[in-house]
C-alpha cells in the first residue's frame, strides 16, 4: 500500500517509461487516507458506485509482433480498499507497448488480475474498437447559464439550500467543475452530473457549491464522495446520484460514480471534452 505523499509515489516526479510488462508499477493508495488527513471518514457515507477509467492509449503486440490498439474501459468498484494512482496506472499501461500476448483475451485477463490485486477489489476490463458507439449523456438541466455572483472556492455545504414547496426528479449538470491534484496542485477539469429525487435544491446554491470545489485539493474520487455526502446530509433527497466526467490527462480519464441506488448501472458516456 502506498501513501499520497510517499517517496515511492510516482506522481510529480520524473519517471522512466518502460515498454515491457511490469505489474509492480501500479501504486495503490488507501481510499481512506485523504479523508483521515482532513479528520474525516468515508466509512459512514451510504453510497454504492464505481470508478470508470477510460484508457485511450492502450496497445500491445500480438504473437506475430503486430501492434494491437484499443480504447480500454476499466471499472474499479468504489467498495475496493484502494484507488490506483493515475500516473502509476499510465506507466503500467505503457509497459504493455512492446509486450506480446497470444490473444486479446490474454491481455484483458492479465490487466484484470493486476488491477484487481492493486485495488483490493474485482476490476473489470473491456476493450473498445474505433467503431464503438458510446451512450449519450443524459438530458440534464444546465446550471452554468445562471447569472450568479460567486466568491467561495473551498467546499462549503451551507451553500446548499432547498426551495420551499418545490420538488425535483431528474438530472442537473455543470461543466464548471474544477479541483486540484493533492500532490502536484495541477488543475483537474470536468463536468458534474447530479440526479436526485426529492425537495428541490436551489439551483444557484448548487452551482455555487460545485464552483466551491475550485481550489480544493483532493483526488477525483474523494471530490465526488464529498459532493455526494454534502448534498445527502444538507438536502436529504430520497434518491441521489453524483457522477463526474473528468477531462483526460496522460491518456486516461477518471469518472467516479456514486449513488444511493443499489441497482444503478453507470453509463460510460463521453463528455464533450473527452
Amino acid at each position: 500500500m502506498g501513501s499520497v505523499h510517499s517517496d515511492s509515489n510516482p506522481l510529480g516526479k520524473l519517471s522512466a517509461y518502460p515498454d515491457t510488462y511490469d505489474a509492480s508499477l501500479l501504486f495503490p493508495i488507501d481510499r481512506d487516507e485523504s479523508w483521515r488527513s482532513s479528520g474525516e471518514s468515508r466509512s459512514g457515507i451510504p453510497f454504492f458506485g464505481v470508478d470508470i477509467w477510460n484508457g485511450y492509449e492502450v496497445s500491445w503486440l500480438n504473437s506475430k509482433g503486430k501492434p494491437m490498439v484499443f480504447t480500454a474501459e476499466f471499472r474499479v468498484p468504489a467498495s475496493s480498499r484502494f484507488l490506483i494512482e493515475s500516473k502509476s496506472f499510465k506507466l503500467y499501461l505503457n509497459s504493455y507497448n512492446q509486450t506480446r500476448f497470444d490473444s486479446v483475451d490474454d491481455a484483458r485477463r492479465q490487466m484484470e488480475i493486476d488491477l484487481s490485486a492493486a485495488a483490493g477489489g474485482q476490476v473489470s476490463v473491456a476493450f473498445h474498437g474505433p467503431d464503438t458507439v458510446f451512450p449519450q449523456a443524459p438530458e440534464a438541466l444546465l446550471l452554468d447559464d445562471l447569472d450568479v455572483e460567486l466568491s467561495v472556492y473551498e467546499p462549503d455545504p451551507e451553500l446548499l439550500t432547498l426551495v420551499s414547496g418545490s420538488v425535483h426528479d431528474g438530472w442537473v449538470c455543470s461543466h464548471l467543475l474544477k479541483s486540484n491534484c493533492p500532490v502536484t496542485g495541477q488543475p483537474d477539469w470536468g463536468s458534474l452530473y447530479i440526479h436526485y429525487r426529492g425537495a428541490k435544491i436551489d439551483p444557484a446554491g448548487l452551482l455555487a457549491y460545485i464552483v466551491s470545489l475550485r481550489q480544493h485539493q483532493d483526488f477525483h474520487e474523494q471530490c465526488v464522495e464529498r459532493t455526494f455526502r454534502d448534498i445527502l446530509e444538507r438536502c436529504r433527497p430520497d434518491s441521489l446520484t453524483v457522477y463526474a466526467r473528468y477531462v483526460r490527462r496522460g491518456g486516461l480519464d477518471i469518472n467516479p460514480f456514486r449513488t444511493t441506488e443499489t441497482t444503478y448501472d453507470a453509463p460510460n458516456f463521453r463528455g464533450f471534452r473527452q
